[in-house]
């Protein structure tokens, strides 16, 4: 029996009424009988109402940069302290702020945004660790749908700051920067916050892959990197 807040997109479980898995989980495990004729088809219908309700929140929402990073990183971090101040910065500039609504970095974000009296947008999943939004989220939305929270991290930002984080960070960089070299989307700025810690990436960039002729030097260009807030801003400002 698990003792925490369990959110499924607008449902909270405490308990025992915490399921075992999630509704990714469930959407994409494989079938082992041909009962998703009959269960897929109903599923549809809850994708479309989760797109119909993200579309309609943030459809008013005016420009707005998505922060992205670690939902494991303490109050007590200096990436952190950097984090909060990227999202009142942003929110002085008359932004709105976009995050993943969780912990650590994304708190850190709505945090400086709210603080600044800036819309403070928090995109919550259904994940096992995690309870809910952060408390300085003024405009949050829960999501079952991975695919569908990363649709309104797109759709409604006009550029990423992404600060250190893990599986879930680095996803979020590699579909927007896949996005924008397969100009899926308008070109937007993408900036990496904290040299030492994306440095051995963009080397493996500029040396592996940029060798194997597996991306182009242009590819590279799509990022920023930087250590200084007020670069961040400026970049990831200068065509939202």
């Amino acid at each position: 029996m698990s003792d925490h807040r369990y959110v499924q997109g607008p449902v909270v479980r405490e308990g025992d009424q915490v399921p075992d898995t999630t509704t990714d989980q469930r959407l994409l495990d494989g079938p082992g009988s041909n009962e998703w004729l009959h269960s897929d088809p109903w599923r549809v219908l809850r994708i479309q109402a989760e797109f119909v309700e993200g579309f309609g929140t943030m459809s008013e929402l005016g420009p707005a940069i998505s922060v992205f990073g670690s939902a494991r990183t303490k109050p007590d971090d200096p990436f952190y302290a950097a984090a909060e101040l990227i999202g009142r910065r942003l929110a002085e500039a008359g932004r709105a702020v976009i995050t993943g609504g969780g912990p650590g970095i994304m708190e850190a974000a709505n945090r400086g945004a709210s603080g600044a009296g800036g819309v403070s947008v928090g995109l919550g999943i259904e994940l096992p660790m995690e309870s809910g939004l952060n408390p300085y989220v003024n405009l949050g939305i829960n999501f079952r749908y991975f695919f569908v929270r990363k649709t309104m991290f797109v759709k409604y930002a006009q550029g990423f700051v992404v600060m250190p984080g893990g599986f879930g960070t680095l996803d979020e960089l590699f579909e927007s920067l896949t996005l924008v070299q397969t100009r899926k989307v308008t070109s937007f700025p993408v900036v990496l916050f904290g040299r030492a810690y994306w440095q051995g990436l963009l080397d493996w960039l500029s040396g592996s892959a940029l060798s194997e002729g597996t991306i182009s030097p242009r590819d590279l260009d799509l990022v920023h990197l930087t250590d200084d807030v007020d670069e961040a801003i400026e970049l990831v400002l200068g065509s939202a």
